[in-house]
């Protein structure tokens, strides 16, 4: 990976010349001001730094051995690119933010990378095996063992946020195929950031359609704050946007929720109606046709609840033929890795969907959103984190996550 830094008189200005130098790639990292050098620096002028990074094409080491072997190859690249490009977008939020986040990141994992270093400077003083692992160890692994213990912290650091074993050393396998060894920690910090960053990607969201309502379905099992959500997010849409919504529940198994959800349809003064029937979608679909969005609860269950998926299958079939939809799958974060592999895995028979994750002010460990993205390849749309309407929800954000999963403790 190249990161290099840029300077302007405007932000524009240095990614133009970051552009100019590195292709239309880029990934911008940093953005803040500096005093001018020189003279110009004395009377107060000051320039935009940008910091960018960009993935060299040698990074892709495989071997090819045959034509077969050679178009993969070329598909990967394009869809490394294709990633790329899509981050650039991720990555990019206010220059103040991601600066702050990234020098108290580091600060933190230096201390801690002190901290470890120096209790094991004290165990081997204390056990007299210094001068023993100098002799066992190999002059060069003890050069280049700097930086191998940084990487090894981080690593630890990524199983303490409970992200899978398989996904770190994928990570970190990445990291090593594609630098030097010696290299500084801060350069060190900043690659795997931006891999995870990469790695999270983006999520389409709920967009809107041009005719018609767009029908956004909620799914999941139960327990996991679907209701909740869904108020949310018709909140943010009702009063903050000022679309014409309605709410419709077929989760007719669990009479509170529906009495919750006809409770936030009155307050937020929408339309509200149970659904018994696939009949029934497809009238209150034609009855609301002249709506922006349609938000639909569906019956949470056990995913191992084959009847009550196939029900799902069918009640889905029919939205899709009436209108445009979305469907998003509701998890909690405290929910067990083993069991969201299932979960995940069991409404995939479903439908296609998005992810949202519930109760994130709940757990400290937030390594399972890094597990089921890669697990899945499927985007996270939003984060829940307390039980407030319409507050206590906002649209994913790759690089608070990963702050957080690299930091293991509360933002």
């Amino acid at each position: 990976m190249i990161i290099k830094k840029f300077t302007g008189k405007t932000e524009e200005e240095a990614v133009e010349a970051a552009r100019k130098e590195l292709g239309s790639n880029v990934v911008i990292m940093n953005v803040k001001s500096v005093k001018r050098k020189g003279l110009a620096g004395l009377f107060g002028g000051k320039q935009t730094e940008v910091t960018v990074a960009l993935e060299e094409e040698k990074e892709v080491k495989r071997s090819v051995q045959s034509g077969a072997a050679q178009t993969a190859l070329k598909s990967a690249k394009t869809e490394e690119l294709l990633a790329a490009r899509t981050a650039a977008n991720v990555v990019s939020e206010s220059s103040a933010n991601i600066e702050k986040r990234l020098d108290s990141l580091e600060t933190l994992l230096l201390n801690r990378f002190q901290q470890s270093e120096a209790e094991k400077k004290e165990l081997l003083n204390t056990e007299g095996l210094e001068e023993q692992q100098k002799v066992e160890e190999p002059e060069e692994k003890q050069e280049a063992s700097e930086q191998e213990r940084f990487v090894k912290l981080l690593y630890n650091t990524m199983l303490e946020s409970e992200v899978d074993e398989k996904y770190a050393n994928q990570i970190v396998d990445d990291f090593d195929r594609a630098n030097k060894p010696d290299l500084p920690i801060d350069y060190i910090l900043s690659d795997v950031y931006q891999k995870m960053i990469l790695k999270f990607g983006k999520a389409e969201g709920i967009t809107p359609v041009e005719e018609g309502p767009r029908i956004v379905l909620f799914m999941g099992p139960t327990g996991v704050g679907k209701t909740t959500t869904i108020a949310k997010i018709a909140s943010g849409f009702a009063v903050g946007d000022k679309k014409r919504v309605a709410l419709l529940t077929a989760d007719t198994y669990r009479i509170a929720a529906v009495e919750q959800l006809r409770i936030y349809a009155n307050i937020l003064e929408v339309p509200f109606r149970v659904i018994y029937t696939e009949e029934e979608v497809q009238k209150a679909i034609l009855e609301f046709a002249d709506y922006d969005y349609i938000f639909m609860d569906t019956a949470g269950h056990s995913h191992q609840n084959e009847e009550q998926l196939e029900h799902m299958k069918r009640l889905f079939e029919t939205v899709k033929n009436a209108g445009a939809c979305q469907t998003f799958l509701v998890l909690s974060a405290t929910t067990k890795y083993r069991d969201l592999l299932k979960i995940v895995s069991s409404y995939r028979e479903v439908t296609d969907y998005q992810l949202i994750f519930t109760k994130l002010d709940e757990t400290a460990t937030w390594g399972n959103l890094l597990n089921l993205k890669m697990y899945t390849d499927t985007p996270i749309a939003f984060v829940t984190y307390g039980q407030n309407v319409p507050n206590d929800i906002e649209p994913f954000n790759p690089q608070k996550i990963v702050k957080q999963i690299l930091s293991t403790r509360a933002l």
